[in-house]
């Protein structure tokens, strides 16, 4: 799992799951597993804004961007305009 991932998933896990050990996949939905709600979404779009210094505009605020570890990190990836290396 590369950086980026391993960041989101702890993030995740003390945020949303309160450290407990819930084992989801990188490609999961966060809200069909009922991990994040939509408030939670806002939490996530703060923490990615802050932690990964870009701007998310509305028409980015779709689960093609949000809704997985996966999805997160191409979105995060190609804010930066860097390629998306999976491991």
């Amino acid at each position: 799992m590369n950086s980026i991932a391993a960041s989101l998933r702890e993030f995740i896990k003390e945020n949303f799951l309160f450290g407990a050990d819930d084992p989801f996949s990188d490609d999961d939905s966060l809200l069909e597993r009922g991990i994040v709600d939509s408030t939670g979404v806002l939490e996530l779009i703060t923490h990615l804004e802050s932690t990964y210094d870009i701007a998310i505009e509305d028409a980015e605020l779709v689960p093609e961007n949000l809704d997985s570890i996966s999805n997160l990190q191409r979105f995060i990836t190609s804010k930066h305009g860097l390629a998306v290396v999976t491991s």
